[in-house]
């Protein structure tokens, strides 16, 4: 019923947005044949707790995007990762070297391509109030969610330092004194299992609790066509996940306990050696996404686990908060770099996928790491017109990490290098923020925090490792800096059912280091600092039928922290730049256009750029054609790329859902949702070239499902990536034309049941 393999060149020659419109419009006209509610309906108030407290979505002063509910769960219905969240909000990109185990997440352009494991990123992950800030934290699996919050823009006084872009807030489903819970079961192409269960309710007539799980797996569809290699089979993963929580609720004491663990076993990220014909961004004839012809390792194993205390007293005319937060990770990621087989100088000539320039095979392990989190914070209960939060917070950061090289071209991939990185990270902040009613429609809010950021790095080779680096070490790098971050906003009540706000905020990312001894050596990157403005309105419209969310913004980087890899060493370097800066545009709106038919429509419009005149980074050795000014520097070419855009960055995303439901009987009803994400090309690296540029992405859903006694049984169909759109999303400078690619289309069934 469902293929192992995809077919290609099976749609007509049309564009795919066509195809979308094409469906969404038959849809709309059926359901407004449907019988009328008895109550018109209305959208539910959109709560979300951008400022720590629960509000309306209107009232706060911050562009925000939510995900809940049926959209989060057809989104992911697929058994995808995280990632399936990129470009379903506006500004938001989401992409990953290392499959589902490291995700890199971009808002208003504004992110970071390190691929180091102790990378930072100016997007922070926030995971039931507690920050994961290591990358392998940040792909915990989404199950069993009351929501996704996307806040744009510096989040520095409420969330802390690494939060210049913008924060990724998830909320899991709360325990509670009502029973309920819901069993999913999903089975799709690849042999692909999508299963989650969870089921909460009271212990006592004070405590209750709620456990949560998931399991998902994947076969490998990506045969390997290298004989005698010793990985034949790629892209497939096995994945578990679970959450326990207990709820205390008592006359003036609440706590909130939280347990989590995750366990991946599957490929890493699949490199392809020379897909891009030279000179363009399009694939190279007869192209078979099923097949490569690799002659390495590839494995991705994965194990976190943590847990949290969420305490809050009401003291009366304070709320008094206390988050405690433990986080570890445990991981190794083996890839076959090269993305083929064979090397050209020692004498394997153009063998295979075409021209190797040397062989490149290695793992990236964490053995050892923990996260302490503390936080307390102190809360007003409606003071009147002046309310209030203050706090502090401590983290605590010990990291280590292991780099191997492998010799793919001796029989057993024996290891030829190995280098290790330690950090230890501990910052601490004092944080107030506060809103006064200056009127009854106007209000103002401001905060602000200082954080002082400390790190103690050292990394070592313990074995010759690739490029003939010697053993060494132990190379020592130290930082130590504070900054203040602050915000300023107010809001303006123009109507009952329309606000218009403008907001004005710092953030700061603190300094970053990494050890790539085979890669450069020991770089370093000094604070980023940026500072944002934006303006716009929110409504709801149409008797709560429709609701509106519309900004204009541009911020300012100082000092930018970037990656530059690349040249004929491969090279990885941390730097900064002089300036760059972002500015557009961003529209949220969500509307009932039947009482039957749904519709959601996300748009963004993102223009960034390099502002420095004498930033040079290397340029790829081989394969590329480079469109940047270039330079020669110690007889190596380098290109100036000011004026470039930010990797990753797209000016162009657009995001659309529409559920069209048709009544059968009282309690039952067949329903149509289809999805659609667009987003424009985008760089890979700071230099330009049309190779390294990928393709503009159009990918869409659809989803056929019968639900019946109120919502609780639902059976459904599903395709995604309906269009089998193949991409290339991402590269690797190797001096040769090596990418990876967008997850292949896949179809599937899928029965829930909630009691």
């Amino acid at each position: 019923m469902f293929p192992n393999r995809t077919a290609h060149g099976r749609f007509p020659s049309v564009h795919p947005l066509v195809i979308a419109l094409a469906a969404l419009l038959p849809l709309t006209a059926a359901a407004q044949d449907a019988p009328a509610a008895k109550d018109p309906v209305a959208l539910d108030t959109l709560q979300v707790t951008a400022q720590r407290r629960v509000e309306n979505a209107k009232d706060v002063p911050v562009s925000i995007s939510a995900i809940q509910g049926e959209k989060l769960d057809v989104l992911g219905s697929a058994g995808d990762d995280i990632r399936f969240l990129s470009a379903r909000v506006p500004s938001l990109n989401i992409e990953s070297s290392y499959g589902r185990a490291f995700p890199r997440f971009y808002i208003r352009g504004l992110g970071n391509t390190d691929f180091d494991l102790n990378a930072s990123q100016p997007v922070s992950l926030v995971y039931d109030d507690v920050v994961q800030e290591s990358p392998l934290l940040k792909g915990f699996p989404l199950f069993d969610l009351a929501g996704v919050e996307v806040l744009r823009g510096p989040q520095g006084t409420l969330f802390g330092r690494n939060t210049p872009a913008g924060v990724v807030k998830f909320d899991s489903a709360r325990p509670s004194q009502d029973a309920d819970g819901y069993i999913k079961v999903a089975y799709g192409s690849y042999d692909t299992w999508n299963t989650q269960a969870a089921y909460g309710g009271p212990l006592t007539d004070r405590w209750s609790a709620r456990v949560s799980a998931l399991y998902q797996r994947r076969d490998n569809w990506v045969t390997n066509t290298r004989a005698n290699a010793p990985a034949q089979g790629f892209e497939g993963y096995d994945e578990a996940a679970g959450r326990v929580q207990f709820l205390y609720e008592g006359d003036d004491f609440e706590a909130l306990f939280n347990l989590h663990k995750r366990k991946l076993n599957g490929t890493a990220r699949l490199f392809r050696a020379n897909i891009l014909k030279p000179g363009t961004n399009q694939l190279v004839e007869n192209f078979d996404r099923d097949e490569v012809s690799v002659d390495g390792q590839n494995f991705s194993e994965l194990e976190t686990w943590g847990g949290s205390a969420r305490l809050q007293w009401n003291l009366g005319r304070v709320t008094l908060h206390s988050i405690t937060g433990y986080e570890t990770a445990e991981s190794l990621n083996h890839g076959d770099i090269d993305g083929g087989y064979g090397a050209s100088f020692l004498g394997a000539g153009n063998s295979g996928p075409g021209f190797i320039p040397f062989a490149s095979e290695s793992a990236d392990g964490l053995p050892s790491h923990r996260q302490w989190t503390q936080e307390f914070r102190v809360e007003s209960n409606e003071w009147g017109r002046f309310d209030w939060q203050a706090g502090v917070f401590y983290f605590d950061e010990d990291v280590t990490i292991d780099s191997f090289n492998y010799d793919s071209l001796t029989p057993g991939n024996p290891q030829t290098g190995h280098a290790v990185q330690q950090q230890r990270n501990k910052a601490w902040a004092a944080f107030a923020s506060g809103d006064f009613d200056v009127t009854e429609r106007f209000k103002l809010r401001g905060g602000v925090r200082y954080t002082q950021d400390k790190k103690d790095f050292s990394a070592s080779v313990l074995q010759a490792v690739l490029f003939g680096t010697p053993v060494s070490g132990p190379y020592i790098a130290k930082t130590d800096v504070n900054d203040v971050s602050w915000d300023l906003s107010g809001v303006y009540q123009i109507t009952d059912n329309l606000n218009a706000y403008a907001r004005v905020a710092k953030g700061f990312r603190a300094p970053s280091i990494q050890g790539r001894l085979a890669f450069g050596g020991v770089s370093q990157a000094d604070s980023e600092k940026v500072i944002s403005y934006e303006a716009g309105i929110k409504a709801d419209l149409f008797d709560r039928r429709a609701r509106l969310g519309f900004n204009v913004f541009r911020y300012n980087v100082d000092g930018q922290q970037l990656i530059a890899v690349g040249g004929s060493n491969n090279t990885a370097t941390l730097l900064n730049a002089d300036k760059s800066i972002g500015q557009g545009a961003e529209l949220d709106f969500e509307a009932y256009l039947t009482d039957h038919v749904l519709l959601t429509l996300g748009s963004s419009y993102n223009d960034t750029e390099i502002k420095d005149k004498d930033l040079a980074v290397a340029i790829c050795g081989g394969g590329c054609t480079i469109t940047d000014p270039t330079t020669v520097i110690d007889g190596a070419t380098y290109a100036l790329v000011n004026g470039n855009a930010l990797p990753q960055a797209p000016k162009w995303i657009h995001n659309l859902t529409l559920r069209a439901g048709f009544p059968v009987t009282d309690g039952s009803e067949l329903y149509v949702y289809t999805d659609w994400a667009y987003r424009s090309a985008v760089n890979f690296f700071l230099y330009e070239s049309p190779e390294f540029r990928s393709r503009s992405s159009l990918e869409g859903g659809l989803r056929l499902g019968y639900n019946w006694d109120y919502g609780q049984y639902d059976v459904a169909v599903y395709g995604r990536n309906l269009t089998d759109q193949v991409r290339v999303v991402g590269a690797i400078d190797f001096n040769n034309l090596t990418g990876f690619l967008n997850e292949p289309r896949t179809f599937g069934v899928e029965f829930t049941a909630k009691f």
